[in-house]
């Protein structure tokens, strides 16, 4: 097994899906192999398990991996059956966009039915990180945006959604940060969309699906059509 390390604080589900990837490509987990336990991962990567396990279920819907009930988790394949990551970066990133939108309207919707105490703090904590990011370079506020969403799409507790939505954001998180230098979005406003993402996790938190909808929708059309503008 090649040397894993602990991962840099963001984007941790990315950075831990790219290492386990790793792990199998280049034969260190030859088919058939038993991966270490969540928790074994967890600790060698430094990141939470439910980093661990998001990682763990893109690359299961890639073909790499299989849970098997009271076994564990399998490798069955050492190359993906369907490489989205790099059909996404060849896709134009306003269409990746609107798929995007899609993805995320229904997932606020589904949030605020099914989320739970846990997936309040969550948002919370997400939305305390965003407003502190507005402090900081252009990466590291797209990255709070990004893990803001990642929350809301957490707490529709479906995994397809999940799956999904890890794949979306690694491919237009550089067309975001390059969006916010090239239209200077946060040159007059640090904290850029704050009450708009504001009115997203409040309608999560009041468990108003369609008023969560609604935020998602017009706060991600936003984007878009600043995407389209460039």
């Amino acid at each position: 097994m090649s040397s894993l390390g602990p991962l840099r604080p963001s984007p941790l589900v990315e950075q831990a899906t790219s290492h386990l990837r790793a792990q199998i490509t280049e034969g260190h987990w030859p088919v058939g192999t038993k991966i270490p336990g969540e928790t074994t991962l967890a600790k060698t990567l430094g990141v939470g398990r439910s980093t661990v396990r998001e990682a763990v279920r893109t690359l299961a819907a890639l073909g790499l991996l299989q849970s098997r009930q009271g076994a564990g988790v399998f490798v069955i394949a050492d190359h993906a059956t369907e490489d989205w990551p790099v059909r996404l970066r060849r896709a134009a990133v306003a269409d990746v966009y609107e798929v995007r939108m899609l993805i995320e309207v229904q997932a606020a919707r589904l949030a605020a039915r099914r989320r739970t105490d846990e997936d309040l703090a969550a948002l919370d904590a997400a939305l305390t990180a965003r407003r502190a990011a507005g402090a900081g370079p252009d990466d590291g506020f797209v990255d709070a945006d990004i893990a803001l969403h990642r929350a809301v799409v957490a707490a529709a507790h479906n995994p397809v959604l999940t799956d999904l939505f890890g794949e979306f954001a690694p491919a237009l998180r550089q067309a975001l940060i390059d969006l916010v230098e090239l239209t200077g979005l946060r040159r007059d406003e640090p904290h850029h969309g704050d009450a708009a993402h504001l009115a997203l996790v409040t309608a999560v938190v009041a468990g108003d699906a369609e008023a969560a909808g609604r935020a998602a929708e017009a706060e991600l059309e936003q984007t878009l059509a600043r995407l389209r503008a460039t």
